[in-house]
């Protein structure tokens, strides 16, 4: 696997990111090591808060969020999946699957942090990952907060947004990771912290696992993933400890997902689910601290 890693300097004197990076050196999957990135903010000793970005962004994403938690006493770990961030990039679009963005987290989460005592909160493709996590490995984890995300098996056809989406990620010529996010959030993004979603990015060739994700996402029954998301949502379906949903109320792509994750998961009944207005796709971007105030609430609401 051949693997492209960011310069450090690209993350110098980011707008609103004054957090220290953390690397862990995980297998690849393929024989070699990937260097996967996370923060690691809040007291040492608080309760573990996994925030799970998706695509194509990266921990930057969850800085509103961060002071909030700290101050509440929880401790945040924030990883950047693999290909994004200031995680290693493998350079082939076929080095990215499913089922190898699950191993990795795993082995970084458990494996090597040992992580114990979750509350997970996961928007985008940090809820396909994250609720796989949960599903494969419920013991460790109190909590879940769903944002924006859901559980796919390919079952029904995804939504006309979704295949706009997919069609652009794979035809546009550059892909704009900055233009992009901002593209999903109610808010305008400011220029300095669209320069920062394009920092992991120095050129297309590292861009080959945003440009893979849309393509995993299970839409078809005999989808690669469609098994073990189906084998997931079992274990989801029993799944009691404390679960909720807080959408944003302009979400075109997961807009309802959240219906079904209250409906089948028995954690969520009886919880306060909530929609936050003027949260588009990003929500952490257009409501980061109304977010970690909900996550901050949710925890001391449900004690482990």
């Amino acid at each position: 696997m051949q693997v492209l890693r960011t310069p450090d300097e690209r993350f110098d004197d980011l707008e609103g990111f004054p957090f220290a990076p953390h690397y862990t050196e995980i297998a690849d999957q393929d024989g070699g090591t990937l260097r996967v990135h996370h923060l690691d903010e809040g007291p040492a000793d608080g309760e573990v808060v996994l925030l799970l970005h998706g695509e194509p962004s990266w921990c930057y994403l969850y800085r509103k969020m961060i002071p909030v938690l700290s101050a509440a006493g929880l401790r945040s770990i924030a990883p950047d999946l693999v290909g994004f961030g200031r995680s290693d990039k493998p350079a082939a679009r076929e080095d990215y699957t499913y089922a190898r963005h699950v191993e990795w987290m795993r082995s970084l989460l458990f494996d090597e942090l040992d992580l114990r005592g979750i509350t997970l909160v996961c928007q985008d493709w940090g809820g396909l990952v994250g609720l796989r996590l949960v599903a494969e490995h419920p013991d460790r984890f109190a909590r879940v907060v769903a944002a924006n995300t859901f559980l796919p098996v390919g079952n029904t056809p995804p939504g006309e947004a979704f295949l706009n989406w997919r069609r652009f990620s794979q035809e546009v010529e550059t892909f704009p990771t900055g233009f992009i996010i901002n593209g999903g959030c109610t808010t305008d993004l400011a220029p300095d912290v669209i320069a920062a979603y394009d920092a992991p990015f120095p050129d297309e060739t590292y861009k080959e696992g945003a440009r893979q994700f849309p393509t995993l996402v299970p839409a078809t029954p005999d989808d690669p993933a469609s098994d073990a998301n189906r084998a997931a949502w079992k274990v989801l379906e029993r799944f009691d400890r404390p679960f909720l949903t807080a959408f944003g109320d302009s979400d075109p792509i997961t807009g309802g997902s959240d219906a079904p994750l209250q409906a089948r998961i028995p954690g969520a009944a009886g919880q306060p689910h909530t929609t936050i207005v003027g949260g588009g796709h990003f929500i952490q971007e257009d409501r980061g601290e109304e977010l970690a105030a909900v996550v901050v609430d949710f925890v001391g609401a449900n004690p482990a």
